[in-house]
């Protein structure tokens, strides 16, 4: 509907334009498609912290707590296709839950996200896996782009190592309020992340802290990731004033929650604003919208 009505003149600007849409709006008189990298990650986590979930056919332990599995888990996804295919180019494959804006992000950690299914598959048999799982993963259909579409994707690509998923995609509305404190009713759940403040300790403290209902920290660390030494080195980065110092606590911090797999990044999500050509609007990482950005000739 909103792109009809931006084809047709109705409108003269249009926020997040569905991937499928873009070549459509690109090539019609007058229009065209600004893109631009935004400073959003989407990813899956897990429920790590129970002794045993509810969303398996485990019986007695939790197939999640084992770093193997997760890995395997992680090995099994070929963000490269999710890229060409569900998000048709909309979307930059990811390793570490922060894009390139963020103070923090380091090239080689982003990059360590191959697809290896014999790999993955080895790791599940190590685990006593060998025969898979089945769980239930829980995604919002209409939050982030392609978000369903992920999810199916990933459906099919799990199931490639024997983890059956069983997927429920719900609007956002009954998505969040299932998987969100105080609920926290999910296993496993696709989520999207954006650093407001362009720093690494704002996904360190807010996803990868140890949950503390006085402190804040962990809010949205819904799967019950804790490692001591990452919360530790998150509280010394909130406070050192020494550039070299902090930026080395930071990566020590990323580099124990990436042997962690504390959770399994999947891309940086890419922006798509359509306009008229005689607007003019600068595209901000965070993909807020803001009338003074905005110039009508």
């Amino acid at each position: 509907t909103r792109v009809a009505a931006l084809l047709s003149g109705e409108i003269d600007f249009l926020q997040d334009m569905p991937v499928q849409d873009l070549d459509r709006v690109n090539g019609a008189d007058g229009l065209m498609v600004r893109q631009a990298p935004q400073n959003r990650v989407i990813f899956f986590g897990l429920n790590v912290g129970a002794e045993d979930i509810e969303a398996d056919n485990v019986d007695g332990k939790n197939p999640l707590a084992d770093v193997r599995v997760r890995k395997a888990m992680s090995m099994a996804i070929n963000r490269d296709a999710i890229q060409k295919v569900v998000m048709r180019g909309q979307s930059q494959p990811a390793g570490m839950i922060a894009p390139p804006f963020v103070n923090g992000w380091t090239e080689e950690m982003d990059a360590e996200s191959k697809t290896d299914i014999e790999g993955a598959k080895a790791l599940m048999a190590e685990a006593g896996y060998g025969d898979g799982f089945s769980i239930r993963l829980d995604c919002p259909n209409d939050r982030y782009v392609n978000d369903e579409a992920i999810c199916l994707a990933v459906t099919s690509m799990l199931a490639k190592i024997g983890i059956k998923v069983d997927l429920l995609a719900q609007p956002k509305a009954k998505y969040f309020k299932k998987v969100l404190a105080p609920s926290l009713d999910t296993s496993f759940y696709l989520l999207g992340w954006t650093p407001g403040s362009f720093d690494s300790h704002n996904p360190l403290f807010n996803l990868h802290g140890c949950p503390d209902k006085d402190t804040g920290n962990g809010k949205f660390n819904l799967g019950g990731y804790c490692n001591k030494d990452v919360d530790a080195l998150t509280t010394k980065i909130l406070s050192e004033t020494d550039q070299k110092k902090r930026n080395d606590m930071i990566m020590k911090a990323w580099e124990l929650a990436y042997k962690d797999i504390a959770y399994i990044p999947l891309h940086q999500q890419g922006l798509a604003w359509g306009a008229r050509d005689n607007v003019s609007v600068k595209q901000r990482a965070d993909n807020q919208f803001q009338w003074r950005h905005v110039t009508v000739k």
